[in-house]
């Protein structure tokens, strides 16, 4: 080129150079030739672009963690250790100028007090109020409350829980109750088809009719079958007893439920009358519930969960001899879910209950034998 220029790696080369980055003005000119880059500077010192070229490929090539390896580590130990080096003379013109102009920081630390320690900060608590309290009202729990919260919390903590869910189809007991209804004007609900079904399949499979002592770390299996009935309240929700349900027939269960839920929102039961029992059972399908987990009552060993039945479509029945498949058709199933306590029962057993309380809620004339 004819007119001078700039070059970045110059530039760059200059920096490493003074130990400082070159201005506009420190740069005079650069005399661009064929062999090397010759540029001068306002404190007289020069490079080549030669030497400049030469310095960048070195620090781009030059690693940033240098391995020494085994050899190297080696030779590193076994060289000597350099002395420490001399602390360089301070000539007294050099000493008397940095005593006679200290620097700003020195001066002030020395012509200040000594620092005391700062008082102690008061910390004050922070409150944070997401809804002002004219939104809300707190309400103090009932004994009752209390009652259920520290006995529920007991339970899911220390009572190991496992579940198992059936689909038990509810046609059949529909129809039974219209016939009732209609021929015999007798009135009885799906919850009391519930009731002595359960009542018979624990007749059938006496060990999920129990309890477990967590004191002395034993099952206890009744003959009598007690189902305790979860009953909602305007206080909590308390579970009168059916003594002897198995021996009581469908009306006998209607009449007892009726009057224990009666008197159970009126708070008239005895305590008698809700506590113990070897088994549960809670229903909210009337409150549109299709399955639910409920959690057990301790002492007792299980409790029966019921949802509400819901219309669903159902593949046709093949007959194995004659290959003949029915068209599918519309069923109302409802689905039970038992919980039940690993330390009572096991999953087998609750298998063979589950599948006694199906076949008789399948065929409801034999809880009227």
């Amino acid at each position: 080129p004819s007119k001078p220029t700039s070059c970045p790696l110059y530039l760059f080369a200059l920096a490493l150079a003074t130990g400082q980055w070159p201005t506009s003005a420190s740069v005079r000119s650069v005399e661009v030739e064929p062999s090397s880059i010759q540029g001068s500077v306002s404190n007289g010192a020069s490079i080549t672009m030669a030497a400049a070229r030469a310095t960048a490929v070195i620090m781009a090539r030059r690693p940033m963690i240098e391995f020494l390896g085994k050899e190297g580590w080696a030779a590193r130990r076994a060289a000597p250790v350099p002395s420490a080096a001399a602390a360089p003379a301070i000539t007294p013109s050099a000493a008397t100028a940095t005593t006679a102009t200290p620097t700003a920081p020195a001066a002030a630390m020395a012509s200040s007090a000594p620092i005391s320690p700062p008082p102690p900060m008061t910390v004050v608590p922070e409150t944070v109020t997401t809804v002002p309290p004219s939104l809300y009202s707190d309400t103090p729990a009932s004994n009752m409350r209390k009652v259920i919260s520290r006995r529920l919390t007991e339970s899911k903590s220390t009572v190991p829980h496992f579940y198992t869910s059936i689909e038990i189809p509810l046609d059949n007991i529909l129809s039974l109750r219209k016939v009732l209804q209609k021929e015999f004007d007798v009135k009885v609900s799906v919850n009391d088809f519930i009731i002595k079904a359960s009542a018979m399949a624990l007749r059938d499979v006496p060990e999920l009719n129990a309890t477990f002592d967590s004191k002395t770390q034993s099952q206890r299996t009744f003959s009598d079958v007690d189902i305790s009935v979860a009953v909602a309240t305007p206080t909590g929700l308390i579970t009168p007893i059916v003594p002897s349900t198995h021996a009581l027939t469908l009306t006998d269960i209607s009449a007892k439920v009726k009057d224990l839920a009666t008197r159970a929102r009126d708070n008239k039961l005895t305590p008698e009358e809700y506590q113990g029992g070897t088994f549960c059972i809670s229903n909210l399908g009337m409150f549109g519930i299709s399955e639910f987990s409920a959690v057990i009552n301790p002492p007792q060993g299980a409790i029966l969960a019921v949802g509400g039945g819901q219309k669903k479509i159902v593949p046709g029945k093949v007959n194995v001899d004659s290959g003949e498949k029915e068209k599918p058709g519309i069923e109302t199933v409802m689905t039970a879910r038992l919980s039940a306590d690993r330390r009572v029962v096991d999953e087998a057993t609750v298998g063979l209950f589950m599948g006694a309380l199906k076949e008789y809620l399948n065929q409801p004339k034999l809880m009227m034998l």
